[in-house]
């Protein structure tokens, strides 16, 4: 799956340091706006311990694991909705990917300007947020106008799209982002999928730090207290320390994580977390050729995994030899488990399980 993160926010707070840390690309980071004017785009691999136990254990060939995109889109300003700053190029780049990581500038730093001239972590969501809605409202307005004669002619389809596009408008007005109505069916398929409205993506927010906010700081509390209603992940990251750290060997990593009370680097916990947002999950494939992870969304059945191999194995889709992971591990091989009973045959209907190991049988 062609799976995309955008990272957005305003200018200089540290959205291509963040990038580079990310995918250890060469991405500018220089200290005035607009730095960034096409999107550098990184395809960062997604951590997963189950992937390197599956390695030991079968010894294959090469390994491949699954990744997410990470595109770095340049600094929003206020405006942007009528085309400052370089306003409407970002919001079309912004309409291309599948969630948003959302970074704010959560430390105090008189060497690195901000545009407005002072740190106010509430206000620089609430521009972000207010350009967003601004350029939904206008991609509303124009499908309204297109439909609404439709619908006074009679057309109940044409009703029933300018209902919810007049519901979404309202939500817009009210200053709530579009993902706070929770769309679903009908109205996911036309809000988030048709119009492809900005506010309608998840999004994961930021907290960019600097050493001694890395447990939070007066910004994130302010910042935590904002998010609080709208159920989103907000994640506290030094961009600058994840700099560093992918610099270093995986012995010093661990030791410096450890210096500031860290399980695991940041960007670990941000490229799971999107993982999570976009409601994926993980299978796996594992023979002496290789072993590989694949990402599906969550509830996909048998068929879409194997076509997410090759669109043939889903056409051809006759059955799904699978192994949980937990049992792949107790009894080391697919030999064992199958000696073991703990190999399943599965039909079209069957609903893939974070973890699974499957092998598909299907017609040429």
């Amino acid at each position: 799956m062609g799976l995309r993160c955008g990272i957005v926010g305003l200018p200089n707070v540290g959205k291509s340091t963040l990038f580079n840390a990310l995918s250890n690309a060469r991405a500018e980071a220089e200290n005035y706006p607009f730095c960034t004017i096409e999107p550098n785009v990184g395809i960062i691999t997604v951590p997963d311990e189950r992937l390197d136990t599956l390695t030991e254990l079968v010894r294959p060939r090469k390994t491949i694991p699954t990744v997410i995109e990470f595109v770095d889109i340049a600094g929003l300003v206020k405006g942007a909705s009528k085309g400052e700053g370089l306003g409407n190029q970002f919001l079309s780049n912004i309409r291309e990917v599948d969630a948003i990581v959302h970074v704010i500038r959560c430390f105090d730093d008189e060497n690195i300007a901000h545009v407005d001239g002072r740190i106010n972590p509430v206000s620089d969501k609430e521009i972000i947020d207010a350009e967003l809605q601004l350029k939904d409202l206008e991609t509303l307005e124009k499908r309204i106008s297109k439909k609404d004669k439709v619908a006074k002619s009679g057309d109940q389809a044409a009703r029933k799209e300018v209902a919810v596009l007049e519901q979404a408008k309202k939500t817009l007005e009210e200053g709530r982002n579009i993902r706070t109505m929770n769309p679903e069916g009908y109205e996911r398929e036309l809000l988030m999928k048709d119009l492809q409205l900005l506010t309608s993506k998840p999004v994961i927010y930021v907290a960019n730090v600097d050493e001694n906010g890395i447990q939070g700081n007066e910004y994130t509390s302010k910042l935590v207290e904002l998010v609080k209603p709208e159920n989103n992940e907000i994640i506290l990251i030094s961009a600058a320390i994840e700099a560093q750290l992918v610099e270093m060997d995986k012995e010093d990593r661990q030791m410096f994580l450890e210096e500031y009370g860290l399980s695991q680097p940041g960007l670990s916990r941000l490229i799971h977390v999107s993982y999570r947002l976009l409601d994926l999950i993980t299978f796996f494939t594992a023979g002496e050729k290789e072993v590989r992870a694949w990402t599906v969304k969550n509830g996909a059945k048998a068929p879409q995994a194997a076509g997410a191999i090759h669109s043939d194995f889903e056409r051809g889709f006759i059955r799904a030899e699978v192994i949980k992971y937990q049992d792949f591990v107790h009894y080391k091989s697919e030999h064992a488990c199958r000696e073991a009973g703990k190999l399943n045959i599965e039909g079209k209907e069957y609903v893939v399980q974070d973890g699974d190991i499957m092998h598909f049988r299907f017609n040429v």
